[in-house]
Parts: structure tokens; sequence; C-alpha cells
């Protein structure tokens, strides 16, 4: 009898643990970490890792009576959410019930689907004798090859090279060069289909950080901004969270860069992107919401989208309970497409005004047209997006002007057009009133800030007119640009600055904080630099000797990632037409910031150049086919860059006149110099105790290639920085240097410094010797 309640207690004792540990855990007790050749996995088994927090096994979004399909992916162990973390096998599903995952003899590590009918091989490339698979710790699926005595005689392949929709900590995201293979996160086509959807996310090299840059269908859709040691740009609120933490890595070298992120122990952390564009660490904080970036977005970060003329920047789309009486419009059975297909699609035709996806799985598209009818209660109800467009908005950041000033005459038609720039701004007329992203002043706080636009404030003068220093009631000190009314610039230039730089955001870019319209007076308000412009350093017999060779190196690679941004990467593509050494600003910690935006111009996103009968730039700075034929383009910017780069190695000005026998420009004289094979001494005699030999050199090289003759034989600002962070990358032999020999112009000599206007069509006679 003592020994059958004994047996009842050990047993009683036996389902309490099991109950209080969970399950799960107890009945895999006999599950393991590591795979060996022979052995296989099947379903239900896992394998766990060391530790406990990772499974791998097979998994179906569906109970096996109602169907099988499904993958072999990794998972948190104690996840709430059951989200898969990695899957093998995301563009073939198999049947789970008849599958399993061998390692054989030889170190080949598969999944064999029906029952051996057909296999998919994992590591087929990477094989050995004598290796072992191990789920690790980290959550990293590893085949290792053994030595005899069972230690680890190198890693043959691991699940961490091959990312699927999330990041862990300890992954890696970006490129690894010696491999010739890149680490990105590929979204599931939906949530319940993994092959490889329509958005990515990659990594972005930025000077010694770098940057998320999210992908829709190979589109840049969304950028993070740069990094920290904690957070992005354009996510900091949402990271630097009571509840979020984590600490980024940036990692340079000749074989690999990328960045990764660790968290305190214990937490559990996946970033993931979805099949919507979310990026979360799910399930949250929230970093990039669903769909944010389509059509027109102010989100930070996002890029701007391509749109039809029939969409406007009121509408978006929405998620409602809806009923469509005519019924579906078009049927899209593509099982490849996901619901962000559907959006882009939609958005693109006129008639659309609602979509869904097509099937159970997420797939396919449905879209509608005509009227539809909200729809709270009833009979199935569906969620549909539909075209939403909002009550008007006021985005404004003018001072008002009433409509009584609409006339005729083209002058007034100018400065409404302004005035309604962003809509009707009475609601503006406080300091310090927030609209499209800048504020706006009244003119007698910015002439308090200024003291009357004292002459003690001035800090200089250029196209568009006087610049002063300015400090706010709150002690913010803020730079103060002033429309001159004989500017040759004008209403046309001061309304391109205002519009283009409110949109743009990048910590290589001057910001505006503001604005202001009253009558004649035509003010913007920047944020302020104290170190001034770059040429007031560099030009100076004695402060050039502050620009030691690793901040001008650092000036060097901030213009050149302002410019890519500018490029490739904001909302608008833009070319700024006019850069120089005097539009490059420098913060506290003499980081540069590219200014005046008057001259720039937007850029077709497909646009390979444009004209223009009005060449307006610096001389020494403009590239030959804009200064003599009107064209301009991405290469322009290159050529403008190279020039500044030169100029920041020598500490010379473009203008000057290097050779006495044949009167050569700065890019001349480097030209010839570096065909000599006596580059060094193009450098600033001020670097001689700090130069690193080999990245002036360099930085020459790549100068010369900027401004070379030809347009075409340019490298994009992209190529440009991988060529300055990369300084094992091969950098092609540069061809004929533009302005390097001797030119006349009829029209006017493109070695002067000031400001000018030519007329594109105007003939010119070119005469060149060739330099000793």
């Amino acid at each position: 009898m003592a020994s059958t309640k004994s047996l009842l207690t050990m047993e009683f004792l036996f389902i309490l643990s099991w109950w209080c540990l969970g399950g799960e855990q107890l009945s895999h007790a006999h599950t393991k970490s590591t795979l060996k050749p022979g052995e296989a996995l099947r379903y239900p088994d896992q394998l766990v890792s060391a530790d406990g927090r990772f499974r791998l096994g097979f998994f179906s979004f569906s109970s096996l009576d109602v169907s099988d399909v499904g993958y072999l992916g990794i998972w948190y162990s104690k996840d709430d959410y059951h989200t898969k973390l990695w899957v093998a096998n995301r563009d073939s599903p198999i049947s789970v019930s008849t599958a399993n995952l061998t390692m054989e003899a030889d170190g080949q590590l598969r999944i064999n689907v029906n029952n051996g009918g057909s296999t998919i091989p994992l590591n087929s490339k990477q094989t050995a004798p004598n290796s072992s698979a191990t789920l690790d710790n980290s959550g990293n699926f590893i085949v290792k090859e053994l030595n005899p005595d069972g230690s680890t005689k190198r890693v043959l392949w691991e699940s961490f090279d091959y990312p699927t929709d999330t990041l862990l900590p300890g992954m890696k995201l970006g490129i690894d060069h010696k491999a010739g293979k890149e680490w990105i996160l590929t979204s599931w086509l939906s949530e319940q289909v993994a092959a490889p959807g329509g958005f990515s996310l990659e990594w972005s090299p930025v000077n010694g950080t770098g940057q998320l840059v999210m992908r829709h269908r190979g589109n840049m859709y969304w950028l993070s901004g740069v990094g920290s040691k904690s957070d992005f740009q354009n996510i900091v609120d949402q990271m630097t969270s009571d509840y979020v933490y984590y600490n980024f890595s940036y990692i340079f070298n000749e074989n690999e860069s990328y960045f990764l992120y660790s968290v305190p122990d214990g937490r559990i952390s996946r970033l993931v992107l979805s099949s919507d564009g979310m990026l979360t660490d799910y399930p949250k904080p929230i970093y990039v919401r669903s769909g944010m970036c389509f059509g027109y977005s102010s989100e930070p970060g996002c890029v701007q989208q391509t749109s039809t003329s029939c969409r406007t920047s009121s509408q978006k789309f929405e998620q409602r309970k809806v009923r469509f009486p005519e019924g579906v419009s078009e049927w899209d059975y593509n099982w490849n497409t996901s619901i962000s297909d559907c959006w882009t699609k939609c958005w693109s035709s006129c008639s659309c005004v609602g979509f869904q996806t097509n099937s159970s799985t997420g797939t396919g598209c449905l879209l509608y047209s005509g009227q539809f009818v909200d729809v709270e209660n009833g009979i199935n109800p569906q969620q549909i997006y539909v075209l939403i467009t909002p009550k008007t908005m006021i985005l404004g950041c003018l001072c008002f002007w009433t409509k009584k000033k609409l006339r005729r005459d083209q002058e007034s038609n100018q400065e409404v057009e302004i005035a309604l720039l962003f809509g009707d701004t009475k609601e503006a007329s406080n300091d310090g009133k927030k609209g499209h992203d800048v504020e706006v002043f009244s003119f007698p706080s910015i002439v308090a800030a200024t003291d009357n636009f004292s002459s003690e404030n001035k800090l200089g003068q250029g196209g568009f007119g006087p610049v002063y220093k300015g400090k706010l009631p709150e002690g913010q000190e803020i730079a103060v640009k002033r429309l001159s009314r004989s500017s040759e610039q004008g209403l046309v230039e001061f309304k391109n600055e205002l519009i283009l730089i409110a949109k743009l955001q990048h910590v290589n870019l001057v910001r505006l904080l503001g604005c202001c319209v009253t009558g004649d007076e035509k003010i913007l308000i920047y944020e302020y630099m104290p170190n001034k412009s770059l040429d007031f350093f560099l030009f100076d017999p004695k402060k050039r000797e502050l620009l030691d060779w690793k901040r001008r190196r650092n000036i060097i690679e901030g213009i050149a990632q302002g410019l890519l941004y500018l490029h490739k990467y904001s909302r608008l593509r833009i070319i700024h037409r006019d850069l120089k050494a005097s539009n490059i600003l420098l913060d506290n910690d003499m980081n540069p910031k590219i200014s005046d935006f008057g001259m720039a111009r937007v850029f077709g996103r497909n646009a390979a150049d444009e004209f223009t009968k009005t060449v307006v730039g610096t001389r020494g700075y403009m590239s030959p086919e804009y200064a003599l034929r009107g064209n301009f383009s991405e290469k322009s910017d290159v050529y403008s860059f190279g020039v500044l780069m030169l100029e920041i190695v020598s500490g010379q000005k473009s203008t000057g006149i290097y050779h006495p026998e044949h009167h050569l420009s700065l890019v001349g004289y480097a030209w010839e110099l570096w065909r000599e094979g006596k580059g060094l001494e193009l450098m600033d005699s001020t670097l001689v105790e700090s130069h690193s030999e080999h990245q002036i050199l360099r930085c020459i090289h790549v100068g010369l290639l900027c401004v070379q003759e030809f347009a075409v034989d340019r490298p994009t600002m992209s190529d440009v920085i991988s060529m300055l962070t990369n300084e094992y990358l091969p950098l092609p032999i540069p061809k004929q240097a533009a302005f390097s020999t001797q030119r006349q112009l009829t029209v006017a000599g493109l070695l002067g410094g000031e400001n000018e206007c030519f007329s594109a069509s105007a003939t010119m006679t070119i005469s060149e010797m060739d330099p000793r």
C-alpha cells in the first residue's frame, strides 16, 4: 500500500512539473542542439540550442489535418508570437509530415521531401567529412568540420550568411567583399508565404557609421539616417524610449563592411521586415509603419515615390470595413504579388479607389473602382484599403498674403504662388508656429534677433544677399539670410531654396529653421554654423593650419555623403549646380554641411541630363558641358566635387594660375603633376606632419576621375564614396581633365572667381596645348 501511494505521489509530481515547466519544453527533452552524420530530424522533433533559447524544426501555418505545407525554420523558444526568425526553404514549401532534415556522411545538410523523393541541399558547396550541424545559442545554425578530438576545425556554412526577413543580435547586414556577396533582409511575400516579397533592407556605409536603406521592388523607399551607438537619425525617438536599448557596431575592413547590434542579456529582440514594409522589433516598437512611404509622404526618411498626375499629396489609402456595390473591377491572379504590389498598382491606376489581396494566403490582388459604402455591421464586412482624401490641412510656412494680392501681372502671381506654396497660412502668424517642417517668423522678431541687421552681426555677403548672425529669445543662435532687393537670384531662387531645403534631411546638409516674407522682405533662417564656411579656413595661410589631414578627409567624405543623398536618396533627386568651398559650412566639430540651394534643380528620376539656356554657377567649378552647352546632370555636381577635392588637398583656389608658361588652372596643374608621377607636390605644405601619403594620392586620383573632360567618364557619387572608403578598391586611370589646357572663350574666361550667367547658345573658340 505504501509503495502504491509513493508511486502515485511520484506520478503526481511528474505531471505537476510537466505542467509548470510548459509541456512543450519537457516533451522535447530528448531533443538536442546538434545533428550528426547519419541522423535525421523529423516533424515534430526539434533541435534546441544549448541554452534553450532557440529551436529549429519543421512548421506549418495550420494543423496538419487541414494542410501540412510548411517550412524548416528557427524561432525563439519562449515567444508568445511564434515569429519565425529564419527559413531554410523559403522558395520551396514542403509537406512537413513527410520531410526530414539529414546530414550525410560527406557533411551535406539537406531536406528530404516526400520520404526522400526529392531533396533540398543547404550547403552543397561547403561540405567536409567529420562534420556536424549545431543550433548555436545565438540562433545561428552552423555546419562545422571537426577535428578528431571533436573541436571545431572550421565553419563550413551558417544560416546567418543567408538571412531571410529577420535580423537577430549578432547577425551581419552589409557586404562580404572577399566572397562577393551581400547580407540583406528580404520580406516574406505575405504573412503565410515565406517566398521573397517586395521589400528589402540593406546597409549603406556613411562616414564610419552608415544607414539602413529599405527598397521596394528595387526602388529606394526609406532611409534610417546616419546611425550612432544606439539609434538612427530618422527613428531616434522610437529607439530611445524607456523599454528599448541597443548597442550598434559598424565594421569596415578590406574583407567586410557591415552593421550589427546587440541587446542586454535575456531580452528577446528581432528586427523584422514585414511583407507590407513594416520594420519593427517585433511586435513593438514599430520603426517604419505599414505602407508609410507610399505615395506622397513627409515622414522622416521616406523617399518620394513616383506618382501619376491624377494623385495628390492629400490622398492616401486607409483600411476600412466597406462594401463596393459595383463589385471587383479587376482580378489579378499573379500569386507572386503581395499587398504592397496591390498598393502600387492601385495608386498608379486613376480609376482605382480600393484594393485587397486575392487569396487567403495574402497574395494576388483585387482592385475596386466606383463608390464604396462604410459597413461597420452587416453580412461579412471586409477590411479593404480605400482611397481617402482628407480635408485640406494647413501646411504653410510663409507669412500670410491675402487673396486680394492676386493680380494678372507675372510678378504678383509669383508672390502669390510662394505665399500659397504650402497652403493658406492664416494660423501661422505667431513666431515659431510650425508648418511644413519649418517655422514662421515675424519680421520684428528677426529685427530684434539681429539687432536691426547691425554690421557687427554680419557674417558675409553672397549672391542671394547679406547673411547675419542672430539670437532668438530662448538663446538659440541662428543665421539669417536676407534677400537683397538687387539680388540676381530674386524671388524664383528664394522660392526654389525654400521648397527644396524644407524637404531635405541629412547630417551633411544645412538645416532650414524657418522663413518670413513681409512686403519686400524675404528672409530664410538657418541653423548657425560657428565655424563659418570652408573657404574661411582653407584659403587663409594661417587658419588652414587648423585643418589637419584627418579633418580634411572627414570634410571630403561628409560632402560626398551629402551629395549622394541629394542625387540618390532624398525624396527629390536634386542637382546642386553651385557646389564650392564657400557653400560648405562647418559646425562646431568641423563637420561639413552643404548650403545654398537657390540654384539647385529637381531632376527626373530617370533623366540622364537636362538643358538650360541660362548657365548659372561659379567659374572654376562648372563642368565643361554645363559651362559651354548648358547641359547639366549629376555628373556636373561630380565635376564640382572633384575641383573641391583638389582644393582641399592643395589648400589653393581653383581659379588661380599655377603654370607661368601654360597658365594652368588648379585642375590642369593637378593633371600635369599626376601624369609626371609628382602628385604629392600638389599637397598643402601644412599637411606634412599629419598626412597619409597613400590617402593623399588616392584623393587626388579620385579628384581627377571626377574632373574628366566627358561626363560619361566621371564616376557617380556612389562610386566616389566606394573609392574613398574602400582603400583596397582598384581605381581606373583618369582620362584628360577638363580645362587643363589654355582655353580662350569668346563669351568669358572660366578661370575668374565670381558667379556669372552665360548664354548657352553663345559661340566660343577653343584652342588646346598639350601640357609638358
